[in-house]
């Protein structure tokens, strides 16, 4: 079936007062927590642009209310899948939910490390189609400009990136078997960019898992399966060579052999970004 990957501390946390003083801490340790299907803990410095998307209102104070992914493309700019901010997964309408933040420079999302910044304003893709996933894109807007260092380069249309057989990585906070078994702290999983004709078969027309369409949607994964993005991990970034390539939209299942996770292409959300500035 296809899904979307979006999930329906007593003392109080750092607030962002100048870009300039946000520091870059590292995780905690954390045993037996293995984020993203196949994953790995990776080290919140070393990936800066990665934010959690929280909401205790909605989703309670674990993990700091986090159930989706982002990632700064701009100092006061985060990309972010628009299933994200859907009804279905915020459980209500958007404009009910006031304590939208973007965490940012946390890998444990149980410590007080990093900065929760509030969300200004969100725009989501008006192509956006919740039945396909197709301009599964939305730009959140922060209130607190963020040093130049956390900022992703996205590859442009025909970058090397994107380039079938390339390495890449996906990173997120998301359910780490596809159980509902959700990371506390920051995972990435090494994965390749797929051929345009190996998602396409896939995803076919009419397929009830979703259509994958190669101008707007990229896949990444193993043949074999085991490792993915999964639930959680929704809006969350693909890296290839330095740059994003994907923002991580929907699949079927979480890390099935023949079943790779579809992304948002990073060219085609860059050009959705530019069309709303």
């Amino acid at each position: 079936m296809r899904r979307p990957f979006a999930r329906a501390l007593t003392a109080p946390l750092a607030v962002l007062a100048a870009a300039t003083v946000l520091p870059l801490a590292s995780p905690q340790s954390a045993a037996a927590d293995e984020g993203i299907v196949g994953g790995h803990q990776v080290d919140a410095a070393k990936s800066p642009w990665v934010v959690a998307l929280a909401s205790r209102d909605r989703f309670g104070g674990t993990r700091a209310g986090q159930f989706c992914g982002g990632v700064v493309v701009g100092r006061s700019t985060v990309l972010t899948a628009a299933h994200c901010l859907s009804g279905d997964v915020l459980g209500g309408p958007r404009d009910q939910m006031r304590d939208l933040k973007a965490i940012v420079g946390r890998g444990d999302l149980e410590s007080s490390n990093g900065a929760e910044v509030s969300v200004r304003s969100e725009w989501i893709n008006p192509a956006y189609d919740g039945r396909t996933n197709a301009g599964d894109v939305a730009v959140l807007t922060l209130d607190t400009r963020l040093p130049e260092g956390y900022v992703l380069p996205i590859a442009g249309k025909g970058d090397p990136a994107y380039k079938a057989g390339t390495d890449a990585s996906v990173y997120g906070w998301g359910d780490t078997t596809g159980a509902g078994d959700y990371a506390r702290t920051l995972h990435a999983a090494q994965v390749q960019v797929l051929a345009d004709a190996e998602c396409g078969k896939a995803y076919p027309p009419g397929s009830t898992a979703g259509t994958y369409k190669p101008s707007s949607m990229l896949c990444a994964g193993e043949p074999a399966g085991g490792r993915d993005a999964c639930q959680g991990d929704s809006g969350g970034p693909l890296v290839a060579g330095g740059k994003l390539v994907g923002l991580v939209s929907w699949g079927n299942g979480c890390g099935r052999a023949g079943s790779p996770g579809v992304y948002t292409r990073a060219s085609e959300a860059l050009r959705v970004m530019q069309q709303h500035a």
